[in-house]
C-alpha cells in the first residue's frame, strides 16, 4: 500500500507492507540504504519482516527514489531526521497499525539518525541500526585532511553555482575516468558493481557538493547517550565502508545496546546469506522486546 506524508512543505512517499496476520501488528519503520542511494534494497527486508508478521513501513528520505525533493541526491542529516519524524507522525493514528509498538529500523546515515530520533521519542520501543554512519563528520575525515579542505571548495562552489547555473555535483561512488572522482563520498573497489547491482542502472551517480559540506558538519546528537530503549547494533566484520570499530564505541556508550558482529562486507548485507542474517537478527530482537504479540 502506497503512502504519503508531508515533511518540509514536500511531499514523501512510502509503502506499507502489512502481514496476513495478526489484525494489529506491530510496527517496523524501516529507511536508508547505500549513501546516496536511498532506500535501494530494502524492499527485501520489508517483503521478509511483513512475512515474518509484522507491518513495514519503507520510505524514501526527501530528494531521493519516489519522493520529492530538488536537487536530487542530496545528503542531508538535518533534513533527514525532520523526515523520519515526519513519518511517524503520520503514522501515529492509524487504525491499520499497531503504532503504539514501534521499531525503527535505519540504514547506513540512517542508522544513526534512528539513535537520535528514538533518543527524542520516548514512544519508540527499539532500534535496529545497521552499518550505521554514526558521524557524516567521521565519515568523510577518514578520508584524510585533503579530502576534506577539497570538498568544502567543492561545496561552496556548489552553493554558490546552484543559484544561477544548478548544483555542481561529485561521484556518490568512485567509477573511475572522471575528474571528481577522488571526491566521491565512496571509493572502496567494491561500490561501483554493488551500488548498480543495487540501485540499478538508471541510478544517477552524483550529489551536490553542498552534500559534503552537510556530512562535514553532522555529528552525534547530544542527547544520543540517554538513549533509553534497546538498541541492536548490525556491523560487518569485513565492512570497508563502515569499520566495525566506530559501531562498537557506539554500542559500548549505551546502556541498553547489543552488538551482532556479522562475517560480511558492507554490501554482503543486502542479499543472499548477509540479509538473511541481518534480517534474522533483527526479528529475534524485535521479538524479544515485545514486537509480536
Amino acid at each position: 500500500m502506497k503512502l504519503t506524508f508531508r515533511s518540509g512543505g514536500e511531499r514523501c512517499v512510502g509503502r506499507l507492507y502489512r502481514p496476513d496476520r495478526p489484525a494489529d501488528p506491530a510496527l517496523i519503520v524501516l529507511g536508508g540504504g547505500p549513501i546516496g542511494a536511498e532506500g535501494a534494497g530494502l524492499d527485501r527486508y520489508a517483503e521478509r519482516l511483513a512475512a515474518a508478521g509484522y507491518a513495514v513501513f519503507r520510505f524514501d528520505a526527501r530528494h531521493a527514489g519516489d519522493s520529492d525533493g530538488e536537487p536530487r541526491n542530496l545528503l542531508s542529516p538535518t533534513r533527514l531526521r525532520a523526515d523520519w519524524e515526519a513519518a511517524l507522525a503520520g503514522l501515529r493514528g492509524r487504525n491499520d497499525v499497531a503504532s503504539g509498538r514501534v521499531v525503527l529500523w535505519g540504514v547506513d546515515l540512517a542508522g544513526g539518525t534512528v539513535l537520535d530520533v528514538a533518543a527524542d521519542d520516548p514512544r519508540i520501543d527499539a532500534v535496529v541500526s545497521q552499518t550505521p554512519i554514526l558521524s557524516g563528520r567521521d565519515f568523510l575525515s577518514r578520508r584524510g585532511r585533503g579530502f576534506l579542505v577539497r570538498g568544502a571548495v567543492a561545496g561552496v562552489r556548489d552553493r554558490l553555482q546552484s543559484r544561477i547555473r544548478g548544483p555542481y555535483t561529485v561521484p556518490v561512488v568512485d567509477e573511475g575516468g572522471d575528474g571528481n572522482g577522488g571526491l566521491a563520498l565512496v571509493s572502496t573497489p567494491s561500490a561501483p558493481r554493488a551500488y548498480r547491482n543495487l540501485a540499478g542502472e538508471d541510478w544517477e551517480n552524483r550529489t551536490p557538493a553542498r552534500s559534503l559540506l552537510a556530512l562535514a558538519r553532522h555529528a552525534p546528537d547530544e542527547d544520543r547517550e540517554r538513549l533509553s530503549c534497546p538498541v541492536l547494533f548490525l556491523g560487518g566484520t569485513r565492512d570497508d565502508v563502515v569499520p566495525i570499530e566506530s559501531i562498537e564505541a557506539a554500542s559500548d556508550a549505551l546502556a541498553e545496546a547489543t552488538l551482532v558482529r556479522l562475517p560480511a562486507g558492507h554490501f554482503d548485507l543486502y542479499d543472499g546469506t548477509g540479509l538473511e542474517q541481518a534480517v534474522g537478527h533483527g526479528l529475534a530482537f524485535a521479538d524479544a522486546v515485545g514486537g509480536r504479540q
